[in-house]
């Protein structure tokens, strides 16, 4: 099987600019960057849960995960500026396209009851947010070592200028959107 971003450039690229009529190839969407975070109030009451929580992002990601910090005060939150909240990744390049695989051909598909993934997540610049409700979809999580279970959000950056370029990006890419 080859890889997705060897069958972009082949395959999906060409036929891209045909259907989205660009004249040149370099105003066809293209991947940027795909962005990984997980974010929970517990790190509030207990820091050490940022630990597994990063260690069970770097796995799925295979790049080391960031610890991100609170930018505001919230009182009612018990919430401070700068107390660390999640971690997140970004993936760019070889890394990106071989997170993509995975998720698109074999985390996507063991995801309980799915229909489809929303066409409201994206952001009207053709950049497109989803979430997951389990981080143990995916293979490199070993569910007997999991504490507790911790949902993520992945955003797919773009080159496309509108939602319409991004979706017929992501469905030529093999992305599951539901019909509108």
């Amino acid at each position: 099987m080859q890889s997705l971003n060897k069958k972009y450039k082949e395959e999906i690229l060409p036929a891209l600019q045909k259907q989205l009529i660009k004249k040149n190839v370099m105003q066809v969407p293209a991947l940027n960057k795909v962005v990984l975070n997980m974010t929970t109030g517990e790190a509030v009451k207990n820091p050490k849960v940022l630990e597994t929580m990063a260690n069970e992002l770097t796995q799925i990601s295979g790049q080391k995960a960031v610890i991100t910090k609170a930018k505001k005060s919230i009182a009612n939150f018990k919430l401070r500026e700068g107390m660390p909240l999640g971690v997140r990744v970004t993936l760019r390049r070889e890394r990106m396209w071989a997170f993509l695989e995975r998720l698109i051909h074999i985390s996507i598909p063991k995801v309980r009851d799915f229909r489809g993934l929303s066409s409201k997540g994206f952001d009207g610049r053709g950049n497109y947010s989803m979430g997951l409700k389990e981080q143990i979809v995916f293979p490199e999580i070993n569910y007997d070592k999991v504490d507790k279970i911790r949902g993520l959000s992945i955003t797919i950056c773009t080159t496309a200028e509108n939602d319409a370029d991004g979706r017929a990006l992501l469905e030529a890419l093999g992305m599951p959107l539901r019909k509108r």
